[in-house]
């Protein structure tokens, strides 16, 4: 069962997270975060906290929204070695103007937590990206940067519209901020790349593509080595995978900028944790 709380703005958020952690709450335990066109916060969590230990990225990414009224979610918020704050979403949290302040609280309390990112459920909308740094925020998807993912030496995105996998070092981000020397360091053996996998798992990054699914490896950054791609024709996504053979597996429309229209994931099992395995067990099924 989920929980939601309801804020007026940052402030009573950043209270509010002070005394969940209080009762147990987690970075885990984060389900869903939005904002509505007032400007008011919306967090969704475990209504029984003990239970957050339990909770895993894919768990989250197969739940389904608490509420009905439409909002404007965020998908992932993180916190960057090199100082920052970086959050992907829906684009249109900037029109309420709270979006900043509320990445920033959730940052500080992901900090509170020893944590540095916070991966929330999976939600139809366009994808938008930004970084704040010395108080100035840069959106990225104005540039066509969107879906970014963290890793060890830096950040990792497609570009709305493209094939290309992008590559921005920590230290080029500090040198010349976000908007500018993303490299291109992986073209699509399938078409356009419509999503990224939410997070880097050991060392492996799936690409939802036009036409499949590729998985590269970037454990050498900025080389990226294709490891196989599987032709697909059906608006299949993967958004992340667990642990155990699990990958969280969406569906949507096939758009130019992305996948339109996204459900909850399903997750699937398979034997192993690569594409190869997801492969053998969406052909089985």
């Amino acid at each position: 069962m989920i929980k939601v709380h309801r804020y007026r703005d940052a402030g009573a958020l950043a209270l509010g997270l002070g005394n969940l952690r209080l009762t147990g709450l987690t970075p885990r335990g984060l389900l869903f975060l939005a904002l509505d066109a007032k400007g008011e916060i919306h967090l969704a969590v475990p209504e029984d906290i003990l239970q957050v230990t339990r909770i895993r990225v894919g768990d989250k990414l197969s739940l389904a929204p608490p509420w009905s009224e439409p909002l404007f979610h965020f998908d992932s918020i993180h916190r960057l070695p090199a100082g920052g704050v970086l959050w992907n979403g829906d684009r249109r949290l900037a029109h309420p103007g709270d979006a900043t302040d509320v990445a920033t609280v959730v940052a500080e309390w992901l900090k509170g937590s020893g944590a540095r990112n916070v991966f929330l459920g999976c939600t139809p909308h366009q994808p938008g990206s930004w970084f704040l740094a010395d108080d100035k925020v840069a959106a990225l998807h104005e540039r066509g940067f969107v879906d970014v993912v963290t890793t060890a030496t830096g950040l990792l995105a497609r570009r709305m519209g493209e094939g290309h996998l992008y590559y921005l070092s920590q230290a080029k981000l500090v040198l010349v901020g976000p908007l500018f020397a993303w490299t291109p360091v992986y073209e699509s053996s399938l078409g356009r790349i419509l999503l990224l996998e939410r997070r880097v798992k050991a060392d492996r990054l799936t690409l939802t593509c036009e036409h499949g699914l590729v998985e590269v490896d970037v454990s050498a950054l900025p080389h990226v080595a294709e490891c196989v791609a599987v032709p697909l024709e059906s608006g299949l996504g993967v958004v992340g995978r667990m642990d155990g053979g699990a990958f969280a597996v969406t569906c949507g429309v096939k758009e130019e900028w992305g996948l339109r229209d996204v459900a909850p994931a399903l997750l699937v099992g398979a034997k192993g944790d690569t594409l190869v395995e997801l492969a053998q067990s969406l052909r089985a099924s």
